[in-house]
């Protein structure tokens, strides 16, 4: 996914931390408890002490948040207070809200942008029949939507603020410190080291290309999306409840804003995604299955291996090769001997890795 900044002055780069845009996340990690284990206690005590009518009406607005996040939940312009962000909600005009928020249920076609269903009849019958293929409650509330949008977007302004004095004001004041001193410190690292010192920090699924052809902040996804933020900017809006997802909001209108997770103990960071591919891809293989077997007992040379397994040596190389550059195994010389062995922390994380690529 990649979002063109050629010429873009780096005062319209900002790091700074959103209440709505961290509300977003808190609300996604209740609704989705299993992509955030890390989270498992406080998801599971806000749950349980939610009040039961609060619960509902999270329920039937979920689909803004639960799989993906509604682009009204990442403001490209974050200011100091939950109201004050609500408050420019409220001005965004019905089309282009109810567009947003309906628009995992509208449109495949989210790169290219689509017409509301507020003013397109084949767009208003999409969102209708996927909202009652969920059912009953999300097709009551997009119906509800479509017919009053004024009164449902009030509707939505008092989930977000009851959900605030109920649990997300006590959070927001345990990690707004934590998340503005991370935003003060990728500005800074952009000031000394460039933009692109900035963005390998907030994520090493994050980098900055530049070429003939431009600039290019590119985020290692399983998707594809292609957005500029000329005449615009980019925001950058740190999480303390957001990892694994790395949030980009790349449709056409909308200046660019990615959510990333603040930095945590895991000193390797998220894997890169051809990384994962080509180590399922390692592994799957019978054959090195059986190498795996052996290289994660002890460490073998290859003439070692092609007694145990008996095949040839070009065999036992070449698969050798195909794991060493999955990062799967590692070698060392002693003597004339060259060792080979399973590396058996990179295959443990394997699949926490291939989760987390495919929830980014």
């Amino acid at each position: 996914m990649t979002i063109d900044i050629t010429g873009l002055p780096h005062e319209r780069i900002s790091f700074c931390p959103s209440p709505l845009g961290e509300l977003g996340a808190v609300l996604h990690a209740l609704a989705e408890p299993g992509h955030h284990a890390r989270l498992h206690a406080w998801t599971t005590a806000t749950a349980a002490a939610l009040k039961p009518e609060l619960a509902d009406r999270l329920h039937q607005a979920d689909f803004m948040w639960r799989f993906n996040r509604s682009d009204i939940l990442l403001p490209a312009r974050p200011r100091e207070t939950l109201a004050e962000e609500l408050d420019d909600l409220d001005r965004m005009d019905d089309e282009k809200y109810v567009g947003s928020a309906l628009e995992l249920s509208c449109s495949r076609r989210y790169a290219d942008g689509a017409p509301s269903p507020l003013v397109d009849e084949r767009m208003r019958r999409r969102a209708l029949d996927l909202a009652h293929a969920r059912g009953p409650h999300r097709a009551a509330f997009v119906e509800r939507m479509l017919v009053d949008p004024s009164g449902t977007r009030a509707w939505v302004r008092r989930l977000l603020e009851d959900c605030d004095e109920a649990f997300f004001a006590d959070t927001w004041r345990r990690v707004r410190g934590g998340l503005a001193a991370d935003a003060r410190h990728k500005t800074e690292l952009m000031r000394r080291r460039g933009l692109a010192g900035a963005v390998a920090d907030a994520s090493s699924a994050m980098t900055l290309e530049e070429d003939e052809r431009g600039a290019r902040i590119v985020v290692d996804k399983l998707a594809l999306g292609r957005t500029s933020a000329e005449g615009t900017g980019v925001t950058f809006l740190p999480t303390a409840f957001g990892r694994p997802h790395l949030v980009a909001v790349h449709a056409p209108g909308w200046q660019p804003v990615i959510q990333y997770p603040v930095p945590t103990s895991d000193p390797a960071g998220p894997a890169p995604v051809e990384a994962v591919k080509l180590r399922l891809e390692a592994v799957a293989h019978p054959l090195r299955m059986r190498l795996c077997r052996s290289l994660a007992r002890g460490a073998y040379t290859t003439g070692e291996l092609v007694d145990v397994h008996g095949i040839t040596a070009p065999e036992v190389s070449r698969h050798l090769s195909v794991m060493k550059k999955a990062g799967l195994i590692t070698t060392r010389r002693r003597g004339r001997y060259v060792l080979h062995q399973l590396d058996v922390s990179a295959v443990a994380r394997l699949g926490s890795d291939f989760l987390e690529s495919v929830l980014r």
